[in-house]
């Protein structure tokens, strides 16, 4: 296996690259200094009329600039706050699939023979949305209103699949179809007008 190699050019000796020869050092150089020899010099501060104010942020151009307030002295400068890194609050899991069921399961309590099922399912709705709501006590989770609808939905189709079941509602049971009840009546009012 070949290794790859640079060229050469560039360290030959050629009309392009000649060689420069190293200077000596000269100790007489403004660069150079003893490090054991005292400073001479001093340093005088600056007179009041030579200081000038030190203004932080953005100029200020335009009408403001011209107006009562700049031939005053400078305000201080209040220094703008650290941006804060916002984070999208995330949708709980939870408490959607909790307001997903909640509403199948009234679907199912509404239907009448599948009132049964309606139960199960809004109960698992119940749960699912009372863990979502657990879960968006924690930062950055959001979907509590899901939740909280998930919880009134599953409690009202596990209610009215209760009272369903038990007889205590006419116009919903187990025997009943109210989706046909509903077209019947529907085609009962509007047959007339279409």
């Amino acid at each position: 296996m070949r290794m790859p190699t640079f060229s050469r050019t560039a360290t030959t000796d050629t009309d392009e690259t000649a060689r420069v020869p190293v200077r000596p050092r000269r100790d007489s150089d403004a660069t150079a200094q003893d490090i054991n020899r005292p400073r001479t010099s001093t340093v005088t501060a600056p007179t009041e009329a030579q200081r000038k104010p030190i203004t932080v942020g953005r100029p200020v151009t335009g009408p403001a600039a011209t107006g009562p307030a700049a031939t005053g002295p400078a305000a201080p400068a209040v220094p703008a706050p650290a941006p804060v890194a916002n984070r999208r609050p995330r949708a709980s899991l939870l408490a959607t699939l909790g307001l997903i069921t909640a509403v199948a399961g009234i679907a199912l309590v509404l239907s009448g023979p599948l009132a049964g099922w309606g139960i199960g399912v809004a109960g698992l709705g119940l749960l699912l949305s009372l863990a979502g709501l657990s879960a968006t006590r924690k930062q950055h989770v959001a979907g509590k209103t899901d939740a909280l609808i998930g919880i009134v939905v599953a409690l009202g189709a596990i209610t009215l699949g209760v009272l369903a079941l038990t007889g205590q509602l006419s116009w919903l049971g187990t025997d009943t179809h109210p989706a046909s009840d509903l077209r019947e009546w529907l085609d009962t009012q509007f047959a007339k007008r279409f």
